[in-house]
């Protein structure tokens, strides 16, 4: 089975809880920036984002800028990275000291690092995010993205693409470790080949939004759970590629052989595929209107 980076972050909590009141006193000295970059043209870009722990938000902006970023981070620790180089933009939070001094102690009363990043609509950007742990809180709606690639450990994401992507992706990637996964408004991310592979956790992605082509979405999942959203008007297929896997859900759905049809899918507009392929847990399909 292939699988996705995994990067996985456990015990935060326990560890800040056992550390000197001196090192207590370090983890709770942050420093928050707020940077920007005017937009000079609208050649694409690649952007990387990199962040260990916290909490990570990433929206569009409409305000003639490529980007603006607020950060909140442990200056004793870690550095702010804001690099433009030709056409590749770097933006991440960088460790500069060791030691479990320095560890990232996000919770949900907003301690911890914090990593807010507005994206221009105007530029073509083929995006990679390394993203730790902690709570990531994306809307990709509008943005321009030629490439996707989402990579995460032990984290809460929340995924949306509220609007119609403006370019055309031939493959996006989301490799998802120790998590809870939501993946919303898939057809608006404009893609006509999605790979997903994830560890363990709870995962829920939703097919809604405005597919311009037929796709295909590769799951490759470990053990946890998996709850699909279907719109009733688009065709469907889930192609199952496992005995152990439980299915719920597919009462509406035509079984042929280890494939699952909706009814549709013959004269459906667009028809997207799924293909799962899974050690341990359980599937459940869901029409929605």
């Amino acid at each position: 089975m292939k699988m996705g980076r995994v990067l996985v972050l456990l015990g935060v909590n326990a560890l800040v809880a056992i550390l000197s009141p001196l090192d207590a006193a370090i983890v709770q000295n942050s420093q928050t920036v707020t940077t920007s970059q005017k937009l000079e043209d609208t050649d694409e870009k690649r952007v990387s984002i990199e962040f260990s722990a916290g909490r990570l938000a990433i929206r569009s902006i409409d305000e003639g800028l490529l980007y603006r970023l607020k950060l909140r981070y442990k200056k004793d620790y870690f550095k702010p990275v804001t690099d433009l180089s030709g056409n590749r933009l770097h933006l991440g939070v960088e460790r500069i000291r060791k030691g479990f001094s320095g560890i990232s102690n996000w919770n949900s009363s907003g301690g911890g690092n914090e990593f807010d990043l507005e994206l221009t609509r105007e530029v073509p950007m083929d995006l990679h995010i390394n993203f730790g742990a902690g709570s990531a809180e994306l809307d990709l709606g509008g943005l321009a993205l030629t490439g996707l690639e989402f990579n995460t450990g032990a984290s809460e994401s929340r995924i949306k693409v509220s609007a119609p992507n403006r370019e055309q992706i031939l493959k996006a990637q989301f490799n998802v470790g120790a998590a809870d996964f939501q993946l919303e408004q898939l057809g608006n991310l404009n893609a006509e080949d999605i790979e997903i592979n994830a560890g363990m956790g709870s995962f829920e992605i939703s097919l809604d939004g405005s597919w311009q082509r037929d796709a295909l979405i590769s799951i490759d999942m470990g053990v946890g759970s998996l709850e699909l959203h279907v719109p009733e008007d688009l065709g469907f297929q889930l192609l199952k590629n496992s005995f152990l896997t439980s299915l719920d859900g597919v009462r509406n759905l035509v079984k042929d052989g280890n494939a699952y049809y909706s009814l549709n899918w013959d004269e459906a507009d667009r028809n997207v595929t799924v293909d799962l392929d899974g050690a341990v847990g359980s599937v459940t399909v869901r029409l929605i209107r």
